[in-house]
């Protein structure tokens, strides 16, 4: 059965996007090739996902657009099953939050950027929020 396993986002350096993603977005290296020519075969994942970024560093015109994919919106979603655990050690490692976690009928979500300025949701889905309640 097909399924969704990569997502290519460009970045500037390679060892700085490792750095935000393994470090301050708590992502794991799963990958990281030298490819020869300066170039990498860079992925990583959030703990536990079979889903990834493979992190492309953009030349040429491609460097324009490395923080600007989603044209100023939000297009990366970092889903958890809790929230305030996931937002919390982010701050402390130095994840910018552009607002206050908020509850929508969806789950509770707040928008953080990256370290280029890409826009993610970090969202708890609503059935999440009750199978953890009820654990707890």
């Amino acid at each position: 059965m097909p399924r969704l396993s990569l997502t290519a986002l460009l970045v500037r350096d390679y060892d700085e996007a490792i750095d935000f993603y393994v470090r301050q977005a708590g992502f794991t290296l799963a990958e990281d090739t030298d490819m020869g020519g300066g170039k990498r075969w860079v992925v990583v994942r959030p703990p536990g996902s079979d889903a990834g970024l493979l992190l492309a560093r953009g030349v040429g015109e491609q460097a324009e657009l490395v923080g600007r994919q989603g044209a100023g919106r939000v297009w990366l979603f970092l889903e958890t099953d809790d929230f305030g655990r996931d937002q919390g050690r982010m701050v402390a490692a130095g994840v910018r939050f552009l607002e206050e976690p908020r509850r929508e009928p969806y789950g509770t979500v707040a928008v953080f950027e990256d370290l280029y300025g890409n826009r993610w949701d970090l969202i708890q889905p609503a059935a999440a929020g009750v199978a953890a309640a009820a654990a707890g």
